[in-house]
């Protein structure tokens, strides 16, 4: 009895020791969905996702892919020191009009966990945009002194 108990404690200790980390131990995000709000159609918007290492060795971006081929993906190429942060950024074409939800599937390495990220908005024609409050006062003529 003492032998299969032995064998028993053994097995667990290894089997601990070969344990996948998981990615909430490791990776923070401080926000999962980046709302990019009115966009003008023809003017590429980037989302900036801001991730933290909470995990104690370096963390290394191994991928940052986007779900289609509107959206070009880049990240942070060096290791994350423990309690640093990187970034990952999604660039958005924003060519059709109408609502947009679109994600990046992000891959650490040593984690087997794959994480999503999301970015939405709405894209508007050039007229449309132009009678957006907002858009009136970025595009006020400066005046000269």
């Amino acid at each position: 009895m003492k032998k299969i108990f032995a064998t028993f404690i053994a097995f667990c200790a290894i089997s601990l020791s070969f344990a996948q980390t998981k990615l909430a131990e490791v990776v923070e995000f401080k926000t999962e969905t980046i709302d990019l709000g009115k966009m003008k159609a023809n003017d590429p918007k980037t989302a900036v996702f801001i991730v933290k290492n909470i995990g104690k060795t370096p963390l290394i971006i191994e991928t940052a892919n986007p779900t289609c081929g509107c959206t070009i993906g880049d990240y942070t190429k060096s290791p994350i020191a423990p309690g640093k942060t990187g970034e990952i950024k999604a660039t958005f074409n924003a060519a059709a009009v109408g609502p947009v939800h679109k994600s990046m599937t992000v891959k650490f390495a040593g984690i087997e966990e794959v994480k999503s990220i999301n970015f939405t908005g709405e894209v508007l024609t050039a007229e449309d945009f132009a009678k957006l409050p907002a858009a009136k006062e970025h595009n006020k003529p400066v005046k000269k002194s």
